[in-house]
């Protein structure tokens, strides 16, 4: 089986230095032999080309032509960039990802819909955060694409460490969560008292971002 590889980059910078590229090459390198990728596509994005991506559609093209797989190293990241799985699921080629090799055409469509649904929140949380703030910070408006990312990611970070999400997860992983359904997992965490960082009961769409942690 032949492999092509795609990897991303989120900034010129970090294209420059190879930090965050080194680290997929590797991952993927170490998941298959070197010798089955065919080819390697690098896509540098910057805060405005987040929508539009020349180097996955030319990744794509050629796993058509030559029937190859495509290969990524993280799927979590990829997967949140509704574009992607938009260019993924309209090519109907095959893929694989390193850090989720079980991961289906469905799996990816949940993995959007959540990503949507958190963009909104977050954007949502920001502005909100922004007009609270007593900091003379301007017009939010004015604010850089940079300053926009630091900000998404704060919160992201707040929510990934959030002690409520930390024990809930654990208590997931203790389960034999792969034979249940979402919301047998959802009555769970609340009938043992588990609650979402925002302290509200559990329900399938929170459960699912427990999976995809998991």
């Amino acid at each position: 089986m032949k492999y092509v590889a795609y990897y991303r980059v989120s900034t010129a910078r970090q294209g420059e230095s190879q930090l965050g590229l080194k680290a997929q090459r590797y991952s993927v390198e170490n998941f298959i032999s070197p010798d089955l990728i065919f080819q390697e596509f690098t896509e540098i994005e910057t805060g405005t080309s987040k929508k539009y991506r020349p180097i996955l559609n030319e990744a794509i093209e050629l796993c058509i032509k030559t029937g190859a797989t495509l290969i990524i190293a993280k799927l979590d990241r990829l997967a949140r960039n509704v574009s992607f799985v938009s260019s993924l699921m309209d090519s109907k080629v095959k893929f694989k990802a390193v850090d989720m090799p079980e991961a289906t055409e469905l799996t990816i469509h949940i993995m959007s819909a959540i990503a949507q649904h958190e963009a909104k929140v977050i954007s949502k949380r920001v502005k909100e955060g922004l007009a609270q703030s007593t900091k003379k910070l301007g017009n939010p408006q004015n604010l850089t694409d940079e300053a926009k990312a630091k900000g998404l990611e704060s919160i992201r970070h707040k929510a990934k460490n959030n002690a409520h999400n930390k024990r809930a997860l654990a208590f997931v992983s203790s389960l034999d969560y792969a034979n249940m359904k979402l919301r047998q997992i959802a009555e769970l965490l609340n009938s043992n008292g588990f609650k979402t960082s925002t302290g509200k009961d559990f329900g399938t769409t929170q459960v699912i971002r427990i999976l995809a942690k998991l």
